[in-house]
């Protein structure tokens, strides 16, 4: 059995995030990609070694030899071709964000249920071992009751032109690198926590290109998130947790393929863990095609995806703004 998957949009992205992994994955194939003009579809397939190209990404969900979607899409455009693929009964790999807003998630979760199609959303992290030690650690009660949480994803994006800047498209810091510093919150904090406050650094008077926000979580702990795409923290991506009897503390657990630190103080000792450099879009691959070949279940299923999304709605309005539209 073969997984066949077609690429809607020539996006950047694409090559690191599905076709350089499934040149190693003898489950899976890329057959076709499609883009809003026929020359440049082509020019990706012929750049790639791609079969088909399309100049429309209709064209591309017509095709009956193509099994599942990889969606790289503006975040405003998520939605609508998620759900424009499990209408043309297609399974869909969505890139994160999964939607503008936690509205149109439980939309799609919706469909995704009734379409008995795999609808995965692409938290690439949370399939590499790392971020599965951490749960793992978290779980096991090792650092006690938990006490605080705090993730961070910085990085920095000068060119305000770029489309993550984009209202129109559900561009913002919170949407872009934030929605990473979310998920990590709710995976390593055990559970999804309300929002106490949040405060923004602007844009322009829509988005943000910076946001910090408070947490709390239902079991008492405290948390904090952070993210910017042009702020002082220039680069900044790690997560730590704190509870009554020690910490973790984690540099890099995005991409720890390209370098990582991973420290845990327990009772007064110290230790510190190394992982795989296999790249963690390999680890995302390898699930999706598990998922729809072998019926295993995924870790950033779209109900995830309703619960990352609605904080991030809470976030936006906890800093007095307005929650991201469907482009």
């Amino acid at each position: 059995m073969s997984l066949r998957i077609g690429v809607l949009g020539a996006a950047r992205i694409a090559p690191a995030a599905l076709v350089k992994p499934a040149s190693s994955n003898s489950s899976v194939s890329v057959t076709a990609v499609a883009a809003r003009s026929l020359d440049r579809a082509q020019a990706f397939a012929s750049r790639h070694r791609i079969l088909a190209a399309y100049g429309s990404y209709e064209e591309l969900l017509a095709d009956p030899e193509i099994d599942a979607v990889y969606n790289p899409l503006p975040n405003g455009l998520h939605g609508k071709w998620t759900r424009a693929a499990l209408e043309a009964g297609k399974h869909v790999l969505c890139e994160k964000p999964f939607t503008a807003n936690a509205e149109e998630a439980r939309e799609i979760a919706s469909l995704a249920d009734a379409s008995g199609r795999v609808v995965m959303e692409a938290f690439h992290y949370r399939y590499h071992p790392l971020a599965l030690r951490v749960e793992e650690i978290v779980a096991s009660g090792e650092l006690g009751k938990l006490e605080h949480v705090e993730t961070a994803v910085c990085f920095p994006l000068p060119k305000f032109s770029d489309i993550r800047y984009d209202y129109a498209l559900a561009g913002g810091a919170t949407m872009d690198a934030g929605c990473y510093a979310v998920h990590m919150a709710r995976l390593f904090g055990g559970e999804t926590p309300s929002v106490v406050s949040a405060s923004a650094k602007l844009r322009s008077p829509q988005v943000d290109r910076a946001m910090t926000a408070e947490l709390a979580y239902p079991s008492g702990h405290s948390g904090r998130v952070t993210c910017s795409m042009w702020s002082s923290s220039v680069l900044r991506i790690s997560a730590a947790v704190t509870g009554s009897r020690g910490s973790i503390r984690v540099v890099n657990p995005l991409m720890p393929q390209a370098y990582h630190r991973f420290t845990v103080r327990t009772d007064g000792a110290r230790r510190t863990e190394k992982f795989p450099r296999r790249a963690t879009y390999e680890y995302q691959l390898d699930a999706f095609a598990a998922a729809v070949l072998e019926g295993t279940p995924v870790k950033t299923s779209a109900a995830d995806a309703v619960e990352t999304m609605t904080v991030i709605d809470k976030i936006y309005r906890a800093a007095g703004l307005p929650v991201r539209e469907p482009s």
